[in-house]
């Protein structure tokens, strides 16, 4: 070939790329977020988990009827699957919406290879199943508690006969017609709507997959949202890619702040979601995880951990080697706090006599939440001095209470004046009948934990009492504190409404073995719990919720500890991330920029 064939042959590729330039450009890298869950999952069936974890993934998948609005603060509900927000009866014990037609299950082969529309029978179904016995679903008390007409009934039936009877209609769950649905309650409930937007309690699933993959369906979540799961190695890695068959959905929604603002000029109309696959690995150490992000082998940190505040947040900025690279944070209050609880119906917790009461309350008079605060979590944390959380629709932050007060002369006259004394001479209290007295702690190996433990065990330690922690597994924990075989144990609880009273479910009795794993029982507030469920938001319902805290402070059956703060990070190549204070699901907001991310880093991997 002569040089001037050559290179006109040259110069007609270039002008052929010029014309055509998808066909002169390598495909476009994969956009893959890629970060850790510090506590591993239990499964992705909305009626059988109750973990967070577990249902941010499944938020991912499933989809409720509404949503939270992504943007808007404070936080606002939106129709999703629905047409339109819900017809709503003046008493507020009916509550009609229509979905939209033509959203899809993603292709599953329980459908026969046939698209499978959503509809409203499917609506129906999905909500009996957190009543069906069978999957001893730790949210069903809830369920029943919002009286919807004819629900009960069918759960006594259920147990009575051992079968669930999903075909049987009741007068409180109607599908009207193909689309339209219908909620008929006892009882008035004024925020009935939130059942409907929370996808990890009313992810909308299909009758055919959950009959075909029966005891595996945990591990088989078919949904209409903007994932897939793609691979699930159990309490090590989950990997979810963006759903082919997910609808016309674009980035939008009700700018409050300038963060707001700025989000929806750069995103919106952008078609959801905007990244391609999400790997998420399970990184319970914090040192391994924060360790994963510094070296861009993650994108993003989900709430920093507390060990090292100081060297990534000085005086709560971003450290200046961090901000040279373009890392960024946000802080956040978060709607939730932490907890642990002394077993009511352990011998040596449980009990409702002065003297039993006594050991409680002087086991939370001893215990310094200050101190915690200050030193392992490093001032990202409030004390908490009762259950209501922040962001919640009641929420006083001016209100305090004995939960929030650290008193240890207090503790140790409680213990003297009923008899919890040393005994034999060992230096530790006994039972005021001779008998060793020995507190059980269940907890984690994780360094985080191990700072916090340092700090109750210090202080129970200072007013004679014994603690001994026994380190296990988060899931298995979750498991025996429902059986009720643990006599004290610690954990996170995170509000998934604005609503203000849902967290009382912790200390009513029906709720025992679920939410309430205290197994605290008492009359009155059984009482109080239920009032406030009819009333709504204002002064009076505020007053029956105070008067259900007190009795919740008085008796002890919890120590509240914190409200946390987080402080997410991000490297510059993630843009897109807003925390919201109850949505579960963020992945299909945000984008990763791959030309940006260091090559190697894993994004596209």
């Amino acid at each position: 070939m002569s040089y001037r064939t050559w290179a006109r042959a040259i110069s007609l590729c270039l002008a052929i790329a010029a014309a055509h330039p998808a066909t002169a450009q390598a495909p476009s890298a994969e956009k893959v977020l890629r970060y850790a869950f510090p506590v591993a999952e239990t499964g992705f069936d909305p009626a059988q988990i109750n973990d967070l974890y577990s249902a941010a993934i499944i938020a991912h998948i499933l989809e409720a009827p509404y949503e939270y609005d992504y943007l808007a603060r404070p936080a606002k509900i939106v129709p999703n699957l629905a047409e339109a927000m819900p017809e709503v009866s003046g008493d507020f014990k009916t509550f009609t919406f229509r979905l939209k037609r033509g959203i899809y299950f993603t292709d599953d082969p329980a459908f026969g290879g046939k698209p499978r529309e959503v509809v409203a029978q499917d609506v129906v179904y999905s909500f009996k199943r957190f009543i069906d016995p069978k999957n001893k679903s730790p949210k069903f008390s809830g369920f029943l508690e919002e009286k919807i007409l004819g629900l009960e009934d069918l759960r006594k039936k259920a147990e009575a006969s051992g079968k669930f009877d999903y075909d049987t209609e009741i007068e409180g769950l109607k599908a009207l017609d193909r689309y339209t649905v219908q909620f008929r309650l006892g009882e008035p409930r004024p925020r009935f709507i939130y059942s409907l937007a929370d996808p990890a309690t009313l992810g909308i699933v299909a009758r055919e997959v959950v009959e075909k993959y029966g005891d595996a369906i945990m591990e088989h979540p078919v949904g209409t949202g903007p994932f897939v799961l793609k691979e699930w190695k159990r309490s090590s890695l989950i990997t979810l890619a963006r759903n082919p068959q997910f609808r016309e959905k674009r980035f939008d929604g009700e700018a409050s702040d300038a963060v707001a603002l700025e989000l929806l000029k750069q995103f919106k109309g952008r078609k959801l979601p905007i990244v391609d696959r999400v790997v998420v690995s399970i990184v319970e150490e914090p040192q391994p995880r924060w360790l994963a992000f510094l070296n861009s082998e993650h994108d993003f940190l989900e709430r920093l951990p507390q060990n090292f505040v100081t060297h990534a947040i000085p005086n709560n900025k971003v450290a200046p080697n961090l901000a040279k690279r373009g890392v960024q944070m946000e802080q956040t209050p978060l709607s939730d706090f932490t907890i642990f609880y002394m077993s009511m119906t352990n011998p040596v917790t449980g009990g409702y006599t002065p003297g039993k009461v006594a050991l409680r309350r002087a086991i939370g008079l001893a215990i310094n939440n200050a101190e915690e605060v200050r030193l392992p979590r490093r001032g990202q944390a409030i004390v908490a001095q009762g259950f209501v959380m922040p962001n919640t629709t009641l929420y006083d932050p001016s209100y305090r209470s004995e939960m929030g007060t650290h008193d240890r002369a207090k503790a140790v006259a409680l213990l003297d004046l009923f008899g919890y004394v040393d005994r034999d001479g060992d230096g530790w209290r006994d039972m005021p009948d001779g008998k060793p007295l020995v507190l059980e702690y269940e907890t984690l190996s994780r360094a985080d934990y191990r700072e916090l433990d340092e700090i109750v065990k210090k202080n129970l330690d200072a007013v004679g009492l014994k603690l001994v922690y026994k380190i296990g597994k988060w899931p298995e924990q979750l498991r025996a504190s429902r059986a009720g075989k643990l006599m004290m144990w610690g954990y996170g609880n995170s509000a998934t409404t604005p609503d203000s009273g849902s967290v009382l479910a912790l200390g009513y009795s029906k709720s025992a073995g679920q939410q309430n794993h205290a197994r605290f029982r008492n009359d009155r507030y059984d009482e109080l719990y239920t009032k406030q469920l009819v009333m709504p938001d204002g002064p009076e319902r505020r007053a029956v919720i105070n008067e259900a805290q007190r009795i919740l402070i008085a008796y002890m059956p919890y120590k509240l500890k914190v409200h946390r703060i987080a402080t997410d990070m991000w490297h510059p190549w993630v843009t897109g991330y807003k925390r919201h204070p109850f949505r579960r699901d963020f992945w299909q907001f945000v984008d990763v920029d791959t030309s940006k991310a260091p090559k190697g880093s894993g994004a596209g991997l």
